[in-house]
């Protein structure tokens, strides 16, 4: 019981921290300063149910693109590793997305897709659907990336609460220490792929 618990929340944090929070909290925040507290309520719920679609058709169709297009998983691991290196080096440096021109409706596009999934977030989430191979391991991994995005709308939808509580300082600082531990999921992910690239075990 203890190894599916203790795998459960291994892929849960994973996960929470491959949708980078704070920074999104960050750009959420940037993007609706002129709505009010039930509109920006309103959006969280729908961001959370974009970004909740968006993971669980990475996450399970990452194989049949892999099988589509000829990659090996360990030449993912490295591309996908080097993208989400560069988006935590932004994120440590405090580089933010541009909030852009207003539109009607942002929780798709761009709060869902891409700032809560990025081109990063999405390679990690194919390989790492694809490295989840028994039931258990499926199911274990549908379940803690539910509860991180979850945990992500939670977040969005407190938005209000929070910036008042620990002010847009400290959402920044908070911002970069998600940066630090996307840098070493990255790292991880390299270093994996290389090794499977060269046979080594």
């Amino acid at each position: 019981m203890n190894m599916y618990v203790n795998f459960f929340i291994s892929v849960w944090i994973k996960f929470f921290f491959l949708l980078t929070p704070f920074f999104v909290l960050s750009v959420f925040l940037a993007m609706t300063q002129e709505m009010g507290g039930e509109g920006r309520r309103r959006l969280a719920v729908r961001v959370t149910f974009a970004v909740l679609l968006a993971c669980f058709i990475l996450y399970f169709f990452g194989n049949h693109l892999f099988t589509l297009f000829g990659i090996t998983l360990d030449a993912f691991r490295i591309g996908a590793g080097a993208l989400l290196f560069l988006s935590a080096v932004q994120m440590v440096q405090g580089e933010a997305v541009a909030p852009g021109e207003r539109q009607d409706d942002i929780s798709v596009v761009p709060l869902a897709i891409p700032i809560t999934v990025g081109p990063a977030t999405t390679g990690a989430l194919m390989v790492m659907g694809a490295d989840l191979q028994e039931y258990w391991q499926v199911t274990a991994g549908c379940g803690a990336l539910a509860a991180a995005v979850l945990c992500i709308g939670i977040i969005l939808y407190c938005a209000q609460a929070i910036e008042h509580v620990i002010g847009r300082k400290g959402i920044t600082i908070m911002s970069k220490l998600t940066g630090l531990m996307l840098a070493a999921i990255a790292a991880q992910l390299v270093f994996t792929g290389i090794r499977g690239f060269l046979g080594i075990h």
